[in-house]
């Protein structure tokens, strides 16, 4: 379907929407094949905060698909694997094609707009730390949009899944990723993810095409790879010619990338404003709300502790406001200047061609040869001595003996990579720094800029059909003469019997301008198979030596560890199993100048199962124990991640139970957001200026009660503040439903088939690590240290469910949460008894009663207008007279009492009586109106947050509210959708709010 419409009232603005659902799937011939999927809408989403378009992670593409030819736009993951300099994966929204005329030839291209940039983000874990990590922008930024599903997440060089039951998950938003329970994470992991980050400095465009020849021996491949900035087509940074002109100057040196920020603005209440004032012979920017002043509006950029000469005044405006503080003794005192940093469009062109020729059928050799442009800034002619760069390799296979028990191959391979060319990608896998001891002074990414790459391995493979694989590999890495290493590397994979045993082994003798070293490493499995379980032993041990050359002593960076494993399992790891093991692991550092010694060890329990699992039950238990002792004060820390899952259906599914618990620890962001003005109408919160003094404040937004008061959306701000938590989770839903005896011979189970009952419970706590240690019980809730809560319980008994007759319901629920902002907590309580009551007296009436009884508490340290504690009772029945299945009127009315028991205790008296009818002619016409009067007897101050939410955006007296939606098909295959909503109160002008909308249904 594509919709098209447009909202007017007298309260806002005419504002234009537009949505689209398009599904399609079929043959337009006999030979072409259509498939499309097309969703987009303009409408803001709020997830977590956040506003997005849709279309940022919808697929979204039209597809054409015959024998010899593809055409496909839209959304496209484009991917090349077939290339060794060139590989890379990106998700694209463009054009994509290939052509096949012949078995020997494939001819492809694709051109579009790029979602994202690819960015590696590489760190260590922290004991007892589940995450969230944050993960950074291209250039380091905080506030980054990661692409949806572009990630590749790696620990320890082994590769993760994402998923709620699998590895990780991850926020996209925030670009936070977080580690499951079941994956534990400690200080010796290692954490490599590749991703690509949402970048709109400049629209930039892709280009990717080449053409396949295949033959009976020989495979060739020629592509050409282009991405480039327009660098006249800047979105987020509007250009102006004095900063083009810095960026000409620039070259590639990012640090000369910066520019005032500062502009002069006509005077805003909606916006934090500064005026120009002379201190110590120094033009600084001082915040002015003056209109009569000459004003500017300023952006300020964090240069580094004591690098700037401004300092954060206050955070609790929408927008930060800075203050001027001047240098003591020439040291600066401030963390920011008013200045913002400048990106350069970029371009990165390469053209490879790649190939495989096979003589005969034991050998084989592959080549490529790969040539880069790489320009860091389009604008600038400087520094374009080293755009050009140049890789090429070649290896080669041969197949020495193959017999019935024996095959034995040879290889050998050479790489060579010019310190000027530029991989779209990285080349080699994530542990190739640590796996050549490249350390942050000799990391890859640095030396290969500076220095030729020359790689040259070698090897043999021998491979026993009995019992298995062995092995061996040779490498040298030479940086001219900065570096130069020798790996060897011995693999066994064998299997013996019952017996599996598998080792990896290597040792690196390197040597680089300012050390040498040795690094040696080994892995080794060995597991017995039984008829019903296994025993497996695993033994791991690392020894890396660093000696500085200039004074012939070791480097601080040395390291060592062993790892001993021991564990035993019954049943099957496909079906049900239990497993319990042990590890012990000790790590080494250096200790004095001359030697590595122990500096902690630990001790990990662990327990893995599924121990039911069929159509009835489910039972699965994780736990890992840790205790981590150091060497230097015998502190002991301890860490614990569990969980058990729970399902079961008893009584022929009368009674259903599903359980879940969890403890680990972690990190909880200290949040801080802010609120951005958007179309009328298009957001969710209403400013109110409960103070008076035209400033923006961050306690003056609430919820808009009227789609028309809707000109905000609240923004999460990117942080650097995590607190370490404990956490615990459970959750427990119960459902109870004897409407199966409905039938029964007993008069009692026939009795109880007209009850069902429903329970669901579920708590999230975060605790402060410092504070509390483990607290395995979910329901405690301590007086200290608790950061974040989210309890919910909700229990509804019922009678004669859905049958219109003497139907009941009780519900009683209880909801509680606190968050930690970086401007202090907020408390949410709420506490609710509804019953409601269904009865259908005739054949066309039908009679409704509800009743609520309710206490909602808030809390908020810092802003006191937030804080209430209300008691609310409201009583609402309705009569409903049918017409027909499809048209209905409905008579009602509420009587409510809410009252403030804090603060100004305001109070509030509402009677509503209210008119509603729904007529509906099959699927040609459907009309509903809504006509209501409110009655409101306030207490108190009503232009306050309180009065706001008590009287639901209405006013003191009587307030009328009236709507009117109708849908007309007027073909096949258009709607036309028309609504209009008004509302008056006593001492205002009636507000009218409308939106006409056509849409065309495919």
């Amino acid at each position: 379907s594509i919709s098209r419409g447009f909202n007017i009232g007298n309260n806002q603005n005419s504002v234009l929407n537009s949505e689209l659902d398009l599904q399609i799937s079929g043959k337009l011939s006999e030979k072409i094949y259509l498939k499309a999927s097309i969703q987009d809408a303009n409408i803001p989403l709020q997830d977590n905060g956040y506003s997005q378009r849709l279309d940022e992670f919808d697929q979204i593409f039209i597809e054409l698909i015959s024998d010899d030819w593809r055409i496909r736009a839209g959304d496209i993951d484009l991917k090349n694997s077939n290339s060794y300099f060139g590989k890379f994966e990106k998700r694209i929204q463009g054009l994509n094609f290939s052509v096949n005329p012949n078995n020997q030839v494939n001819i492809y291209g694709s051109g579009a707009i790029v979602k994202g940039q690819f960015k590696t983000s590489s760190f260590q874990g922290q004991n007892g730390n589940q995450g969230p990590y944050k993960l950074v922008g291209s250039r380091g930024e905080l506030y980054v949009l990661v692409v949806s599903g572009s990630e590749t997440v790696y620990i320890n060089g082994s590769k993760l899944e994402r998923g709620i039951d699998k590895d990780y998950t991850i926020n996209y938003n925030a670009g936070e990723i977080t580690f499951n329970t079941t994956m534990p994470i400690t200080g010796d992991t290692r954490i490599n993810v590749n991703y690509q980050v949402s970048e709109r400095n400049y629209s930039r465009f892709i280009a990717f095409s080449g053409v396949e020849l295949n033959r009976d021996k020989i495979n060739l491949n020629i592509s050409f790879y282009n991405e480039n900035d327009l660098k006249n087509q800047s979105i987020q940074q509007n250009l102006s010619d004095e900063q083009i002109s810095i960026l000409s100057q620039a070259g590639d040196d990012s640090s000369l990338m910066n520019a005032p920020s500062a502009y002069q603005e006509t005077y805003s209440e909606n916006r934090i404003l500064y005026k120009k004032e002379i201190i110590n012979s120094q033009e600084v920017y001082v915040y002015s709300n003056d209109p009569n002043e000459e004003l500017y509006s300023v952006r300020f950029t964090n240069v580094g502790s004591s690098l700037g000469d401004y300092v954060l005044l206050t955070n609790n405006a929408i927008d930060n406001i800075y203050e001027y503080i001047a240098p003591i003794n020439g040291i600066k005192q401030g963390d920011y200047n008013p200045v913002i940093k400048l990106v350069a469009p970029e371009k990165l062109q390469i053209a490879i061609i790649n190939g495989d020729y096979t003589p005969n059928e034991k050998t084989n050799i592959k080549f490529e040869i790969a040539s880069s442009k790489n320009d860091k800034n389009l604008f600038s002619s400087n520094d374009d001595n080293n755009n050009d760069g140049i890789a090429t390799k070649i290896s080669t296979s041969n197949q020495l003996i193959k017999n019935k028990l024996w095959e034995i191959y040879a290889k050998a391979n050479l790489d060579y990579i010019d310190k000027d060319f530029q991989s779209i990608e990285m080349i080699y896998n994530s542990e190739f720094n640590r796996d050549w001891n490249l350390d942050s002074l000799t990391s890859y990414s640095y030396i290969n800029q500076v220095k030729n790459q020359l790689l040259i391995q070698g090897g043999i493979n021998l491979i026993n059909k009995k019992i298995g694989e062995i092995n061996y590999n040779y490498e040298n890495l030479k940086f001219e003469k900065e570096y130069n290493g020798v790996r060897q590397l011995l693999n066994l994979n064998l299997k013996i019997k019952n017996i599996d045993y598998t080792s990896n082994s290597s040792f690196l003798n390197s040597e680089s301008s300012i050390y040498t070293s040795e690094f040696f490493r080994t892995y080794n499995k060995l597991k017995i198979n039984y008829k019903n379980g296994w025993s497996k032993i695993n033994v791991d041990a690392e020894k890396n030596l660093k000696t500085n050359l200039l004074d012939n002593s070791l480097d601080n960076s040395n390291h060592g560890h062993k790892l001993y494993e021991i564990a035993t399992g019954i049943g099957s790891l496909s079906d049900r199993f239990i497993e319990i093991g042990y590890k012990k692991r000790i790590n080494d550092s250096l200790v004095n100048s001359s030697s590595l010694g122990k500096v902690n060890s630990s001790n990990i329990y662990y327990l893995k199962s599924q121990v039911l699992k069929d159509a009835k039950s489910n039972l699965s238990i994780f736990l890992n124990y840790r205790e981590m002792t150091w060497t230097s004060n015998d502190n002991i820390e301890k860490f614990l991640n569990s969980r058990l899952i729970y399902n079961q259906k008893l009584f022929d599914q009368i009674v259903q139970s599903n359980l879940l618990y969890e403890t680990n620890s972690g990190n909880l962001p200290q949040q801080e957001y802010t609120y951005v003005e958007v179309e009328p109408g298009m957001g969710n919160y209403k400013w109110i200026d409960i103070n008076g003094n035209n400033i923006q404040e961050l306690e003056e937004f609430e919820l808009a009660q009227f789609q028309d008061e809707g000109l905000y959306i609240r923004v999460f701000l990117p942080n650097q503040i995590y607190l370490k938590t404990y956490q615990n989770k459970f959750s427990q839903s119960l459902v109870i439903n004897f409407h199966k005896w409905k039938n029964s011979n007993r008069k009692f189970k026939r009795l109880l088939s007209h009850f069902s009952n429903q329970s669901q419970y579920m708590i999230d706590k975060k605790t402060n690590q410092s504070i509390e240690n483990f607290n395995f019980n979910p329901f405690s809730i301590p007086k200290n240290g608790l950061l974040g809560l989210i309890s919910n319980f909700k229990n509804s008994l019922h009678y004669n469910r859905g049958r219109q007759d003497f139907s009941t319901t009780y519900s009683y629920s209880s909801n509680k949460s606190k968050n930690t902002l970086s401007f202090g907590y907020i408390e949410n309580n709420l506490k609710s008894h509804q019953l409601n009551f269904i009865h259908k007296l005739h054949t066309n009436w039908l009679f409704d009663l509800n009743s609520i009884l309710e206490n909602k508490v808030s809390i908020s340290e810092n802003f006191e207008s937030k804080n209430y504690n209300l008691d609310e009772f409201k009583i609402n029945p309705k009569i409903t007279y049918i017409f027909n299945e499809s048209n209905r009127l409905n008579f009602y009315y509420q009587y409510s009492t809410n009252e403030n028991t804090i603060g100004d205790f305001e109070e509030l008296k509402q009677q509503k009586l209210g008119l509603s009818f729904y007529l509906s002619k099959g699927e040609k016409i459907n009309f509903n109106s809504e006509i209501n009067y409110f009655n409101n007897s306030f207490k108190g101050n009503p232009n306050t947050i309180i009065g706001y939410i008590l009287m639901e955006g209405l006013q003191v007296g009587s307030n009328y509210t009236w709507s009117l939606t109708a849908q007309k098909k007027l073909t096949k295959f258009l709607d036309l959708n028309l609504s209009y909503f008004g509302r008056k109160s006593e001492n205002s002008n009636s507000i009218h709010n409308g939106n006409i909308q056509l849409r065309a249904i495919f």
